[in-house]
């Protein structure tokens, strides 16, 4: 390879010198950037693959482009006179064609005009690593190696991949995970899911709804297990009405494709097995840091860097080394992730100008919500939308709680309008020395539109006093609200 320091603009970084440099082009590293910017400090961003990143291209982005024409014809199918007008099932090219335009073809061109032209930071292409204090090695498409320094921060955003099980067999079996799951225009016959987290149920969701025969393979005793109880109930429910075969408490011990041809067979450590044309693995995730240079700052290569609230790495003297999104293990979905860099960047900011940082909880520079207040919405039928600490976390973690439910098919004529023998539940989880809401969850059609009101709610500790005065409007799924504050006053 040839070093280089200095390079022109077109090709790479016309100086090797930046205020910032950024690793990782996804939507973290590019929020990260923009806060730089809009600060006037000068930044350098490396990516190895596309800019964009996992979300944009196999993750968030196709996941829902596909999952959103399911979904569609599940609440048609769920209005008198509107089911009539449904007389075939989902058309998998349409959806994949939709797909495709959602990530642009898999062209990053947009995107990197962002980056550079839209932002004036320089971007440079290929596997960044960490050389040193504030330094960074580039190792280029065309095997130059380019030498960046920084001169108030390096932030890491190179966020995670699928980690795979070490099961007999799993080469041959040629696995999908959530890349294959999100970009594949072949609808296989049979189709095992294994995992029962988002990725799984949503991946569930979506291959079923395409016309595949799904059967998901769980190894906890329920779906979703890191919510609240009932949501994976509700969610099993809707896979059985639609075709899903779930099995519970069970794991894969064993692959088998002979030749890496043909159908896949999955062994069961309860001894049952069974084929399906392809496996598609959604049983969590690992950090991309095997091969970012950790060690040349003391820090363990593979590991998921420890961070402040204000994404800072512990252990790092100077304190000009940060980690964003999925890398730092807080909270693996990008848009906290993004919060993330939004604080990080308001951070390195404070830093550069000589102020002292806001680091109290809910300051300025203090990434609270990443414990207290996370929103994910997951998209099964029926949707999933929580915030904050179900009622065993609040408990588990000291406080002195109370849960409301609400039957929104008995008790929301909003839900009722909506879909046709509505069901679904929500819950409220109340502080009960502050009277403020430590989470909420939600499960039914459409729900997922009502996450962000409530994490408004919990993350700007709204009493129960005050919500009483926000007025939903008759008749929506959102006078939900009503009923829940109405069961928490008696």
């Amino acid at each position: 390879m040839t070093e280089t320091a200095t390079t022109d603009t077109k090709n790479g970084p016309a100086q090797d010198t930046y205020d910032v440099i950024v690793l990782g082009a996804g939507p973290v590293g590019q929020v990260l950037t923009e806060r730089a910017r809009a600060a006037g400090l000068s930044v350098a961003v490396v990516e190895r693959e596309l800019v964009g990143g996992e979300c944009s291209y196999w993750g968030c982005v196709p996941s829902k482009a596909l999952l959103r024409p399911v979904l569609a014809v599940s609440d048609a199918q769920r209005v008198d006179g509107a089911r009539e007008a449904v007389t075939g099932q989902v058309a998998p090219g349409g959806v994949f064609g939709r797909r495709d335009r959602y990530v642009t073809d898999w062209d990053d061109s947009g995107q990197a005009d962002w980056v550079t032209s839209g932002q004036g930071a320089v971007l440079v292409r290929g596997h960044g690593r960490l050389d040193g204090p504030r330094r960074v090695s580039v190792a280029t498409p065309d095997d130059r190696i380019v030498r960046l320094s920084a001169r108030h921060a390096v932030v890491l955003a190179t966020g995670s991949s699928p980690a795979l099980p070490d099961l007999p067999g799993i080469a041959e079996a040629r696995p999908w995970t959530n890349r294959q799951g999100t970009d594949s225009s072949t609808v296989p016959g049979r189709l095992a899911v294994v995992g029962g987290g988002p990725v799984g149920v949503e991946m569930a969701t979506a291959w079923n709804g395409l016309g595949s025969t799904v059967t998901l393979v769980v190894r906890e005793s329920g779906l979703l297990p890191r919510m609240e109880p009932f949501v994976g109930e509700l969610v099993g429910q809707g896979f059985k009405e639609s075709g899903v075969e779930v099995r519970l408490g069970v794991t894969v011990t064993e692959l088998s494709r002979p030749g890496g041809t043909g159908p896949v067979r999955l062994v069961l450590d309860d001894g049952s097995e069974f084929e399906a044309d392809e496996v598609l693995l959604a049983t969590g995730r690992k950090p991309n840091t095997g091969d970012l240079g950790l060690h040349t700052v003391g820090l363990t290569a593979g590991s998921w860097p420890d961070v402040d609230d204000s994404c800072r790495v512990r252990g790092v003297a100077g304190g000009w080394l940060y980690a964003v999104g999925d890398l730092n293990h807080r909270a693996l979905l990008t848009h906290q992730g993004k919060y993330q860099s939004r604080i990080a960047g308001a951070a390195i900011a404070a830093q550069a100008a000589g102020r002292s940082l806001d680091d109290a909880p809910w300051g300025a520079h203090a990434a609270t919500a990443d414990t207290a207040a996370v929103p994910q919405a997951v998209f099964t039928d029926p949707e999933v939308g929580a915030v904050g600490l179900s009622a065993a976390q609040a408990q588990r973690a000291g406080h002195r709680v109370r849960a409301v439910d609400v039957d929104l098919g008995q008790q929301v004529v909003g839900a009722l309008l909506y879909a046709d023998g509505y069901q679904g539940r929500a819950r409220m989880v109340v502080d009960l020395d502050t009277e403020t809401l430590l989470g909420a969850t939600f499960v039914g059609p459409g729900v997922a539109e009502l996450l962000h009101s409530a994490t408004i709610a919990v993350a700007g500790q709204v009493p129960i006093g005050r919500l009483w005065h926000a007025v939903p409007c008759f008749p929506t799924i959102s006078e939900v609200w009503l009923r829940l504050l109405e069961a928490y006053r008696g």
